[in-house]
């Protein structure tokens, strides 16, 4: 099976060549045909192959492997693509399966780079958590990088795992990793360890350092980076956090924040996910978008505020609760809202004299099966939304009345004090059936 034509070799490589290979992965380079990979690869293993072989070189031209594989196996010809250490491991093994079959491949895979690291160190790796930076240049992190940015993903595991290794590239480097950790607040929690060339003359292995020292450490290329927690993180809450843990504008006696009871029956409608995309528009002290941001960790939040004070202190709230996936803009919406990913889950917490405009604009940007959350004090706001999505076609939507009163004491007693009624309102568009 594994040398029929019709079937393409992907063949795991280490740094050290053919000293690297099994006799499966020897035989298929010696019966080959057409052999893909990078130049570093090939030109170390050029002796076992036939002399009639064709080379071809897929560097910067990865997207097409999969197109050149299916063409030379029409011909009934022989296929090699060759891969660092394991193909399937943040390789090109899985996305040759996706475009070509698994049926059309056969993987003779060789150690992972991380393997060889952890067994250099006799460190067991079974709960280590692996991640990739291993692609394009978005340049270096900072605190308002776009939720695209390669490098979010490899945070978002910082603030989840105690143990990290990170396939890196020569723009996403170890001291890129360092720098972000740093501006991150996180350089206390973790250090560092780097290990380069690893399997040739020139490997070599750091000492674990402080994410200062691996700021400043030189390293050689290619090299990948272990991450290990030195410091538990205080463990934060996810929702309903007390109303007086935030900085809030005052009105009269009162702060101008969504209460804890209301925070968190709106944050029960809007149905969040840990991959959540959400806007919280009019975002006041900031409560219901940080917390959204805790509970979807691996989703990201987008939130706005006009008022210069308010937008103030949701920045003072942000900075002491260490999220990377919130982004707080001073602006009035919908200015501003064309930049932002669509989302999962909508918050409107404040208009600005914009709500049937804003109702419309959200609607139409809502993911399928998305959730647009809404709250009022006012019958006038109440009203007009009302009278917005009646107007609107395909559209569920409903809303409750709370009212909250909460205790407060009275000499040795206690009485009840009530809170503002809020209305809660929640829209979705309808799933259409074909």
């Amino acid at each position: 099976m594994t040398h029929q034509a019709n079937i393409c070799n992907i063949v795991g490589i280490l740094e050290d060549g053919e000293n690297s290979l099994s006799s499966a992965a020897i035989k298929a380079l010696a019966q080959t045909d057409v052999l893909i990979g990078s130049p570093r690869f090939i030109q170390t293993i050029a002796h076992l192959l036939k002399d009639t072989v064709e080379k071809k070189d897929f560097s910067g031209s990865i997207m097409q492997v999969p197109d050149w594989v299916q063409a030379d196996l029409e011909k009934h010809k022989k296929v090699v693509v060759l891969a660092t250490g394991d193909p399937l491991c943040h390789g090109i093994g899985a996305y040759l399966v996706k475009k070509i079959g698994i049926e059309k491949c056969h993987f003779i895979p060789n150690l992972s780079m991380f393997q060889l690291a952890f067994a250099r160190l006799g460190l067991a790796w079974q709960s280590v958590k692996i991640s990739s930076i291993h692609s394009k240049d978005m340049g270096e992190w900072t605190p308002n990088a776009p939720h695209n940015h390669p490098m979010r993903a490899l945070l978002n595991d910082c603030q989840q795992h105690d143990l990290i290794v990170v396939y890196t590239s020569p723009d996403n480097s170890p001291k890129r990793i360092a720098k972000m950790l740093k501006i991150e607040s996180l350089g206390d929690q973790f250090e560092m360890l780097i290990a380069s060339a690893l399997s040739t003359e020139n490997e070599s292995l750091s000492d674990w350092l402080s994410i200062d020292e691996a700021q400043h450490y030189a390293y050689g290329d290619p090299n990948l980076v272990i991450i290990k927690r030195i410091k538990s993180p205080q463990q934060a809450v996810l929702m309903g956090l007390d109303d007086d843990q935030y900085q809030q504008r005052m009105a009269g006696n009162k702060g101008l924040i969504t209460k804890q009871e209301v925070r968190a029956v709106s944050l029960a409608k809007m149905q969040l996910k840990r991959n959540s995309i959400v806007w919280d528009i009019g975002a006041g002290s900031g409560s219901i978008g940080l917390e959204c941001a805790q509970l979807c960790a691996e989703g990201f939040v987008y939130a706005i505020e006009k008022n210069q004070a308010d937008y103030e202190i949701v920045q003072s709230n942000h900075q002491s609760r260490l999220l990377s996936n919130y982004r707080i803009e001073l602006g009035k919406a919908p200015q501003g809202l064309e930049n932002w990913e669509n989302p999962d889950a909508i918050f409107i917490g404040g208009s600005g004299g914009n709500l049937a405009e804003l109702i419309q604009l959200c609607l139409s940007r809502l993911n399928p099966d998305g959730r647009l959350v809404m709250n009022f004090i006012t019958l006038e706001n109440l009203n007009t939304a009302c009278n917005t999505l009646k107007q609107m076609e395909n559209i569920e939507w409903h809303y409750i009345q709370m009212q909250v009163s909460r205790s407060k004491a009275i000499l040795n007693m206690q009485r009840l004090e009530a809170e503002n009624p809020v209305f809660i309102i929640t829209a979705k568009p309808m799933l259409m059936e074909y």
